[in-house]
């Protein structure tokens, strides 16, 4: 097993300082470090290899279609799809989901039909079958989370019915932490003859994931989150699903033929992705993921309950600290949300960075969650294959300086 503390050198930018203190990045659940892998591969490609896919006639065209093509099935193996005609090239997770509410939703699902989510989603597992309900005239459902912030597939049993479509989850909360049971998820929904979408942004970073395993239909996530660039995720569908769905969006690149008054769709997944795509993006995807299976995933989600469970024992022993979610390290991934007494997130944040601790603080675009919890908002802490121990200990250091600046406010 590789030491993972050597990874830290990979990265560039954790060599830099923050207020004159070295930088503790702390926010890699909104998006990771790149290491100098992904973005020599990138630069690479723009200096020898920069042209158009699946069009020009030339050299550079032929690389810059089969380096685009060789992402594609890199990531088909990492997430162990069965092959690579599956995976769908997007934007982000936010377009994966929004892909399959649009192209599969208004084709399957109808007035007085229901679909299940968790008291835990993303606004971008949300919204989008909000729109979709509100169009066709469907309901929406919610598996209630118990006090510790997971939930057990009985509670979703009881929801399911014969009307149910579609049961929409994440892998793993953005707030809680919370790592949910996606395989009996999957088993209950198809039984009852309902597909099930998966929110695998803050999972597919950081466990090893499988999609035959998972047993989902599809699962949407993105590169930025797995030291990836911006501007390219993934949207994984089972092969017949895609063929009978129509396109998202059209114009050049997903035509077979076209004609005054029709055209026909080209082969998937290519017939999802009109336009020219972000060739880098996916070049950088795919030495992502040659970074991330050179250290293991195993490794990785085994270093992320280690010093997870750091983090929970030494915030709890701050005292006046409020965490959420699991408290067992092994039932949640690297994020920790927690709300000092007296201390708004906000303030919290501001002081952290001063100290060069970078944080999220906020509703994490979380908000029926957040009033589920009774808050505004929380401070969360989120860790990565490069986050260390002293890391954790200025993490702590800084959240007491603020308790004590604070209380010397209110004392005030």
């Amino acid at each position: 097993m590789r030491d993972l503390r050597a990874t830290r050198q990979d990265f560039p930018i954790l060599q830099r300082t923050v207020r004159g203190r070295p930088l503790v990045y702390l926010d890699s659940a909104a998006t990771s470090q790149k290491p100098l892998a992904v973005i020599e591969a990138i630069e690479g490609y723009y200096r020898t290899s920069n042209a158009n896919i699946h069009r020009g006639i030339h050299t550079l065209g032929d690389e810059a279609t089969e380096a685009y093509e060789n992402a594609r099935a890199k990531v088909a193996r990492f997430i162990g799809a069965p092959s690579p005609r599956g995976v769908v090239f997007v934007r982000n997770t936010t377009e994966g989901i929004n892909l399959v509410a649009y192209a599969w939703g208004r084709r399957n699902v109808r007035a007085d039909d229901e679909i299940i989510l968790t008291e835990m989603e993303h606004h971008s597992n949300l919204i989008p079958w909000q729109m979709l309900a509100n169009e066709v005239g469907a309901r929406l459902r919610f598996v209630p989370l118990a006090p510790d912030g997971t939930f057990a597939p009985e509670a979703l049993e009881r929801l399911l019915s014969a009307r149910t479509r579609l049961v929409a989850l994440p892998h793993m909360s953005n707030v809680l932490g919370t790592i949910n049971p996606v395989r009996a998820v999957a088993d209950l929904a198809h039984a009852a003859g309902a597909l099930v979408v998966v929110d695998g942004a803050q999972s597919v970073p950081h466990l090893p994931v499988d999609v035959r395993e998972m047993g989902c239909d599809f699962l949407a996530f993105s590169g930025h989150k797995m030291c990836a660039p911006t501007g390219i995720g993934v949207l994984w569908g089972r092969e017949d699903l895609l063929e009978a769905m129509e396109p998202f969006m059209a114009g050049g690149g997903m035509i077979r033929e076209v004609h005054w008054d029709y055209a026909t769709w080209d082969e998937i997944p290519h017939r999802f992705e009109a336009g020219t795509p972000n060739i880098a993006g996916a070049v950088g995807l795919g030495a992502a993921v040659d970074y991330l299976e050179g250290i293991g995933m195993a490794a990785i989600r085994q270093h992320e309950v280690e010093i997870t469970a750091y983090a929970l024992e030494a915030l709890r022993h701050l005292g006046d600290v409020t965490l959420y979610g699991p408290r067992d390290a092994q039932r949640r991934g690297g994020v920790v949300s927690f709300n000092v007494a007296g201390v708004h997130p906000h303030d919290l944040g501001t002081v952290l960075d001063e100290h060069g601790v970078a944080i999220r603080a906020g509703h994490h675009c979380c908000q029926p969650l957040m009033r589920k919890l009774g808050v505004p908002a929380t401070a969360r802490a989120s860790f990565y294959l490069y986050n260390v121990p002293e890391e954790i200990e200025a993490l702590v250091a800084a959240v007491q300086h603020a308790r004590e600046l604070f209380s010397g406010v209110r004392a005030r």
